[in-house]
């Protein structure tokens, strides 16, 4: 099952014309998928204190179907595809909530794969996933 996060669209997120401008998925993917660490009891700043690593995004892809707006109100999902030794692929999909009728299905607006690789936090290599995390992970 997928973790959910709301997001309201807010007119910094648009374009002059009122359409979430499309790199700003990202961003609600973003933070979607610390929302959905922390959900865990993974803080990003307190894992890179205690390992000396964290997570960078290593490759994006997007794919989208309609625009979200001014003032919707989105759900944004992140869920674990795959886990290797120093990376994990995460879906992820923007959904517009079903304001009006709340038995309606939400509409995909943006889906995405999103990689990303454990690293040193000082030199940026790229290292192994620490064990304890990825015990949290396999949950």
């Amino acid at each position: 099952m997928a973790f959910e996060f709301p997001v309201r669209v807010y007119w910094e997120d648009t374009d002059a014309g009122g359409i979430v401008f499309y790199a700003n998925y990202l961003k609600f993917f973003e933070r979607a998928r610390t929302e959905w660490l922390r959900s865990m009891g993974i803080g990003q700043q307190r894992l890179r204190e205690q390992t000396g690593g964290m997570f960078v995004v290593t490759d994006a892809q997007l794919r989208y179907h309609r625009s979200a707006r001014l003032d919707d109100a989105l759900i944004v999902t992140a869920a674990l595809q795959d886990m290797g030794r120093a990376s994990l692929t995460i879906v992820q999909q923007a959904l517009l909530k079903p304001e009006q009728m709340p038995n309606d299905q939400p509409t995909l607006l943006t889906e995405g794969t999103i990689r990303i690789g454990w690293v040193d936090a000082t030199s940026m290599r790229p290292a192994r996933i620490p064990a304890t995390l990825v015990e949290i992970l396999s949950k």
